[in-house]
């Protein structure tokens, strides 16, 4: 079955990355949100360096697309943000470009599919460190760069609606989405010149949320009104784009 609110034309649009964004909007995963978070962030002129996994191919068509449409640079980073030599790696990178880090948007994550019968230490375990420690030692690392500049900037994280509001089998990925907005929390209080936010979309037709909008899981939901539609990559982004580029000119703290 699939949804009847499905637009399968708008669908591949997004696949081939190709936004709508209103221009200058800001002024003053696979293809998902934080395909839709790069193009706009290149639109405001930002110079971008993304780490991807597993599929190259994937992400070579994500870095011609946006140099093609906004006239930027886009490095990329190939690896697993779990290993600290591809931690180190992204650093690296970002030292090379032409202008001081300013911010960082992580994305990194799994859905976490797992029947609540089949949960067990494993599935567990597994989702905690794609949904929680990769992401915390990411933005611990470039929170950590940023601090040390003299202009601070932002860490955003990518959390779910599943962090904030109980959906039924859930709980394998939710419970270290809500982790991860707990955490940054404390990171906010950890750094003088460095604004961490989370970002928490809904169900949306690009990412990981593709699969269960398509199917119709959310039909109900947008039919009586508590979805009010499925999330588009124009919009939601714009958050991550906002606070990514946020300056921060005064510390919290002397």
């Amino acid at each position: 079955m699939t949804s009847q609110y499905w637009d399968a034309g708008q669908a591949h649009a997004y696949h081939e990355f190709q936004y709508h964004f209103p221009e200058k909007a800001l002024a003053g995963d696979n293809g998902g949100l934080g395909a839709a978070t790069f193009a706009l962030l290149a639109g405001e002129g930002a110079h971008l360096v993304v780490v991807y996994r597993p599929n190259r191919e994937r992400a070579e068509a994500l870095r011609q697309a946006v140099e093609s449409s906004f006239g930027c640079s886009l490095s990329l980073v190939a690896g697993d943000v779990a290993s600290a030599g591809v931690r180190l790696a992204y650093v690296t990178a970002t030292q090379k470009l032409a202008a001081p880090l300013a911010g960082v948007a992580i994305f990194p994550g799994d859905p976490a599919r797992v029947a609540f019968e089949n949960l067990n230490r494993e599935t567990l375990l597994a989702s905690l460190e794609s949904n929680y420690v990769r992401p915390i030692l990411l933005a611990k690392e470039h929170g950590t760069t940023i601090e040390s500049s003299t202009d601070g900037g932002n860490v955003v994280l990518l959390a779910t609606m599943q962090a904030l509001a109980v959906f039924p089998s859930s709980l394998n990925y939710a419970a270290p989405k809500a982790a991860l907005v707990h955490a940054a929390r404390i990171l906010a209080q950890q750094w003088n010149r460095v604004g961490v936010n989370v970002v928490a979309p809904g169900p949306a037709t690009v990412g990981m949320a593709t699969a269960s909008a398509l199917s119709g899981k959310y039909d109900r939901h947008v039919a009586s009104g508590a979805v009010s539609r499925f999330g588009r990559p124009e919009t939601s982004p714009a958050p991550c784009a906002f606070f990514s580029s946020r300056t921060i000119t005064s510390p919290v703290r002397p």
